[in-house]
Parts: structure tokens; sequence; C-alpha cells
């Protein structure tokens, strides 16, 4: 598989799994097991139309956006701001759903700070707000080989709206992972990797124990074995980046992740749309069903935004 197929992979697997949820946002994972979601269906919590994505894939197309003339935060803000303010890369016109922790941090580069430090550094700022936007980064740092570089642009890029290293670590898992995908490797040969790679390199950094171990058992034990009973589709970033991965993990098709993630409940199209993008990564586009993908919203567009970002890339 080709780069242009794993990132039309990747991006569609992000606003298909994000569109697919929309409509079941905010519901139990109690309701959702006793009326599971098996297609992509219209209305529901929002009542948008059928295909609709969310903040999720908004932000995460102002990202591409922004770095298509390079690494600039300040590029990468202006398309933030004008998503909030003129709902630039919305699917219909107006924003629906936007997260308090973004809110404020994009309120805040409106007035013009340094973008790397507006994002909420607060322990309760830890939403999955970032982490649900920081997929292009897999395929900008493709060729950095230091780690050192890509942590840096990976924590600079998540704080621009989650500035607290909670949250900032599970954008450096899931691209350091998504990483190892894009290069081929099998999923669960992957995770071991990413593990690895990680763990020895967080040695040797003056990281905060405590917050590390909120990662434990992503980083030290295996994810995928976890009770399912004890996966949660919750808003909570460690909960996201634990339910993505088991997710993506203990699937074989990019339909059944996605499926699998929106019944969990709660943030429904977030959980879907990140383990979405790493399954649209593995997988590729073609294994999108094509009943959901060419229903999304801005279709078109959409497509053609990927193929400028495709032409940027070194």
């Amino acid at each position: 598989m080709n780069l242009l197929e794993r990132l039309q992979g990747g991006i569609f697997g992000v606003a298909t799994g994000d569109a697919l949820g929309v409509p079941y946002e905010f519901l139990s994972k109690q309701r959702m097991e006793r009326f599971p979601a098996t297609d992509m269906i219209g209305h529901g919590t929002h009542n948008q139309p059928l295909g609709t994505w969310s903040d999720d894939s908004s932000l995460t197309f102002c990202l591409m956006e922004g770095l298509l003339s390079g690494y600039n935060t300040k590029v990468i803000a202006r398309k933030f701001v004008a998503w909030f303010d003129r709902a630039y890369w919305s699917p219909h016109g107006s924003v629906f759903d936007i997260g308090i922790t973004t809110r404020q941090a994009i309120y805040r580069l409106e007035q013009g700070h340094t973008p790397e430090i507006c994002g909420g550094m607060d322990e309760y700022d830890n939403g999955n707000g970032s982490l649900m936007r920081i997929l292009p980064l897999i395929y900008f740092l493709k060729g950095e080989e230091n780690i050192e570089e890509r942590y840096q642009i990976i924590k600079e890029v998540s704080s621009m709206t989650h500035a607290h290293f909670r949250s900032v670590l599970a954008c450096f898992i899931y691209v350091e992972y998504g990483l190892l995908l894009l290069n081929g490797t099998e999923k669960l040969k992957a995770y071991a990797e990413v593990k690895k790679l990680i763990n020895d390199f967080v040695k040797t950094q003056d990281f905060n124990e405590k917050e590390l171990g909120f990662y434990h058992e992503v980083l030290k034990e295996d994810i995928f074995k976890r009770d399912p009973e004890r996966i949660r589709g919750s808003g909570y970033v460690v909960n996201s980046l634990e339910a993505s991965l088991w997710c993506f993990l203990t699937t074989d098709s990019y339909e059944d992740c996605v499926l699998k993630a929106v019944n969990l409940g709660e943030d429904t199209d977030t959980t879907a749309a990140i383990a979405g993008g790493l399954a649209g990564i593995y997988y590729g586009f073609d294994a999108i069903p094509e009943t959901w993908k060419f229903q999304l919203a801005r279709y078109e567009d959409i497509h053609n935004l990927i193929d400028r970002f495709h032409e940027s890339l070194p």
C-alpha cells in the first residue's frame, strides 16, 4: 500500500468514524449494548444529516491545511480561529460541537497569544480535544528521524488547545504508533515496538512519574487484554487513547473497529474518529465501507485537501 492510500485511509478513517458516532454521542454504554450501532445514520443526538462529522474532523482538516506550507503554529492557529469564528471547514456552515477547553484555548489564540501556550494546563483540562485532531502529524513527521524533535512538535501542536503533559503524552503515543503503522508494521508488532520506544524515550527525560503512571496499562501492560467492562468511551484523554487502541487491536477490519468504538457509548464520535484514524492507516482507504465514506459531507473537498497535503509532504 502506498503513502497516498494510507493518507486517504487515515483522514477518511477519522471523518467516517466521526460521522458514524455523531448521532450516538452521550448515549450510555448500557444503552448502546441494548441497541448497538450497526450502520451510519442521520439525526440522533445533534439532529444532523447523515454523513455529518464534528469538530474532531474540522480541526483535523484545519491542522492539515495549516501544515501545507511547512510547520508554523501561527498559521495553524489562524485556521482554528477561522473554524470557530466563521465555521471554516465545518460540514454544513455551522459549529455544533466544541469542548470547553478547546473553546477557551481558541479564544486565547484569537487574542494573539503565543499558540504553543494557549492550551489548558490544568489537570482538569485533559479532555481528548488535541488527541482527536493530531493524526495529520503522523504523515508530516514521517521523515523526521529525531524522536526529540518529533516529541517537541507533537507537544506544541497539542498545547495549542491542550497543554497538560497528560494530553501531550497521549498524542505522542498515538503519533508514534501511527508512524509504525504507516511504515507497514503489523499492528501487534507495532504496539510492542511503540511501547519499547516510548518507555526508552521517557527514561531520557525528566517527566513526572505520577503522570506516566496514568498510561501504565498502555505502556507497561497489553491494553488489548483488558476486560471490556473496564474500557470507557468517555471524553477523558486517557480513556480515549485506551479505548481507541483497544478497539483497533481487538478487531480485524475498519468497519468492526469503528462500530466497536461507537458502541462503547459516551463520546462516541471522538472515540470512533481516533480509532478510525489508526484503522484507516492500517487497512487503507479501500477498506472503509463505500456506503459510509461516500455519504460524508464535503467528500470532494476532503479528497482535494488530501491531494494538496500529499503534494506538500517531503
